[in-house]
């Protein structure tokens, strides 16, 4: 029997672990996203697909550890000091965002015919946006560190701290009975435990956590180490628990505290494993959890209530982000990203139900009525992505190339860029620079560098720049295509520049040599050079010995180089050209 219930297990193993195995890439082949193919996955093999799965909510709370491990990996990225600097979108724009939203939404279930407590509870349900879904799609365009996906981040954290203060308002606003009376006192009880907990968290992190990861990682035992990764972050959320308030933001904070720790990231790279399979698997959870029978039959409500809720909340934020003066795409994108309900809402309606705040009709409803609208995130964010609006890039504090005039003109100021004009400077040259990525300008200007916008890839713009008066122009823009048609307008344009060139790979080395250019050099020759004769040396070759080792190497690829070039075409200037990069065609 206990052989037969173990294989029963296994089998529910394989079947999520197979559902995800085929959903996801299929719908990210679709072009749809990682999320909705879980969901998808959770929705065929739940109670109300196939019936795979009879109890999604055994699977919801066991996955619920994924959100938690998220947000561990999250706060280890946040430093206290990055956190305190974004105190005023976590506080200020978080708080304007929930009160605005809160408010409207209320408004919004009134509307449909609700009382205000209930109308209250469904609508800060839907304000506590889907931290896992959002920081998902957030992950996989790269935004997360960008700066509308910090303040993105800013008001989910402030979200994930106000579940603590709802479900005690849903504990005031609960009917209360002679034995509720009775234990009223137990309330402040509550506060001073979750207190406690806080306290108790901050403090091992502050004086145990360092030395016990110190200890752990002298002993040479890397499944140690794992044990003690998941140890804190399951400790973590459980110490919150305990205390009744959220898990996630435990793991959260106990991220922060270890963010200076020297073991940051062999911590991160023991979690990430386990937290990608376990929100992955809450996802499923969600997609399970979609009761579609309660769906068929009050599906005129429940559609209703996802389209009235999701527009009025995205144009809340959008209105919330415009007055704290995020660009129009800006503030469009955030509507998008955070227009659903998210997870805590699912503890707030049971925690509400079970105070018989709403009843069981009104939690199935609006359960649904989240779910659907996470299910609906990726779909709007991938119709935004195809039918908005190109986003321009803000030009505050940036000036347009106008009238400049220098005996060198560079033309893009990224890390390559920034080395290179460093001996022109210290020559006392008269410098121009002019670069298309706004952020990079005003970046540049923080550390005394005046950098002008501008397209070195326009006749009017290179003009505007002072390439007529330049005698140098170094072309440093990374992008090969872009580099090209500069060289060859400077080439037609303004013949009496002599021309310093950032090619990419011998391709392109060869492509821009046969527009006859001064110098050039493949973007990572001369480090990549360096680094190889210091592995010469390491080998225990003398100083001699490397530098011949390395200049054979450049002879036979000066030699590859010509041969490559159809009738030696290149051979002249080329030679003297050719700081080549590493052996073959694609380097």
């Amino acid at each position: 029997m206990a052989v037969e219930g173990s294989a029963g297990d296994l089998v529910k193993v394989v079947t999520l672990l197979g559902a995800a195995v085929v959903a996801v890439p299929l719908f990210k082949r679709l072009g749809l996203g990682s999320v909705l193919g879980y969901l998808a996955a959770g929705l065929a093999i739940g109670p109300f697909g196939f019936g795979l799965f009879t109890d999604p909510q055994t699977i919801l709370h066991t996955a619920e550890l994924g959100v938690v491990m998220f947000l561990f990996v999250i706060g280890l990225e946040m430093r206290p000091s990055h956190l305190w600097s974004m105190r005023r979108d976590i506080f200020g724009l978080g708080s304007l965002q929930v009160v605005v939203c809160g408010i409207l939404l209320t408004g919004v279930g009134m509307a449909f015919g609700f009382p205000l407590a209930v109308s209250f509870v469904c609508a800060m349900g839907f304000v506590l946006t889907s931290t896992a879904i959002v920081m998902q799609l957030l992950g996989e365009r790269g935004d997360i560190a960008a700066p509308r996906g910090q303040k993105i981040v800013a008001v989910l954290l402030f979200e994930d701290l106000l579940i603590v203060p709802l479900l005690a308002i849903v504990a005031f606003i609960a009917p209360v009975d002679a034995a509720q009376q009775a234990v009223a006192p137990s309330r402040w009880i509550g506060v001073g435990i979750a207190a406690g907990a806080l306290a108790a968290l901050v403090a091992a992190g502050v004086w145990l956590l360092n030395p016990l990861f110190r200890i752990l990682a002298n002993s040479k035992a890397r499944e140690v180490m794992t044990a003690a990764a998941l140890l804190v972050v399951l400790g973590a959320a459980l110490l919150m628990q305990l205390g009744g308030l959220s898990m996630a933001m435990g793991a959260f904070l106990a991220g922060v505290l270890l963010s200076e720790s020297t073991f940051r990231h062999q911590l991160e790279a023991d979690v990430e494993p386990f937290r990608g399979l376990l929100l992955g698997l809450f996802f499923i959870g969600v997609g399970m959890s979609l009761d579609l029978a309660v769906v068929a039959q009050n599906w005129q409500l429940i559609v209703a209530g996802v389209v009235s809720m999701m527009v009025v909340k995205a144009l809340c934020i959008y209105g919330v982000a415009r007055l704290a003066k995020s660009s129009p795409a800006d503030a469009l994108d955030r509507a998008v990203l955070m227009a659903q309900g998210g997870e805590f809402a699912f503890v707030l309606f049971s925690a509400a139900l079970g105070a018989k705040v709403i009843s069981p009709t009104v939690n199935a409803n609006m359960t649904a009525v989240v779910v659907l609208s996470m299910a609906l995130t990726p779909l709007a964010v991938l119709a935004h992505r195809r039918f908005a609006p190109a986003s321009t890039a803000s030009m505050e504090g940036v000036e347009k190339a106008e009238g400049l005039a220098g005996n060198v003109l560079v033309i893009g100021f990224g890390r390559f860029g920034q080395i290179a004009i460093q001996g022109a400077l210290a020559r006392g040259a008269s410098i121009s620079i002019i670069d298309t990525d706004t952020q990079v300008i005003r970046d540049a200007a923080e550390f005394g560098f005046k950098v002008y916008y501008g397209d070195g890839s326009r006749a009017d713009v290179l003009h505007a720049a002072g390439a007529h008066s330049a005698r140098v122009v170094m072309v440093c823009v990374d992008d090969k295509a872009a580099t090209t048609r500069i060289v060859e307008l400077l080439k037609a344009e303004f013949p009496h520049a002599q021309l310093l060139v950032r090619s990419y790979d011998r391709e392109h080395m060869l492509e821009i040599g046969k527009l006859d250019v001064e110098f050039q050099i493949r973007e990572t020759f001369e480090s990549a050079m360096v680094f190889g004769r210091q592995g010469v040396l390491a080998l225990g070759a003398s100083s001699t010995e490397a530098d011949e080792v390395m200049g054979e190497l450049r002879r036979r690829d000066a030699e590859r180089v010509v041969l490559e070039m159809a009738g030696g075409i290149f051979a002249g200037r080329a030679l003297v050209q050719v700081n080549t990069e590493a052996h073959g065609k694609g380097a």
